[in-house]
């Protein structure tokens, strides 16, 4: 029996995880983030997973992300500055977006 609730219990993890990271992805799509950035290149701005790798070991990324995002700004990732995004999107859907761009 605890084998099963064991199974069922990592199964449920692992299943939030995906519709995490699916959400993140359609809200990202739905703000219109892609058009400036993809997962894997660089566009008009750095590629998620270069984001994600630049801050891999600060505790402190998504708040910063998230304020970033909402505030816009430049000089992190070049020239091209970023216009604040503040509205697109509640504080919830940056939080979930910020945590899927983290997770790649």
């Amino acid at each position: 029996m605890k084998r099963v609730l064991v199974i069922a219990g990592i199964s449920a993890c692992f299943l939030s995880a995906q519709v995490f990271a699916g959400e993140g992805k359609d809200l990202a799509k739905k703000a219109g983030c892609l058009n400036c950035h993809s997962v894997d290149a660089k566009v008009v701005g750095p590629a998620y997973k270069d984001v994600a790798a630049k801050y891999k070991s600060d505790k402190e990324a998504e708040a910063k992300l998230i304020k970033k995002v909402n505030e816009g700004g430049s000089g992190n990732w070049g020239t091209m500055p970023m216009p604040p995004q503040k509205g697109k999107m509640t504080d919830a859907e940056f939080k979930t977006t910020v945590g899927w761009i983290l997770s790649l």
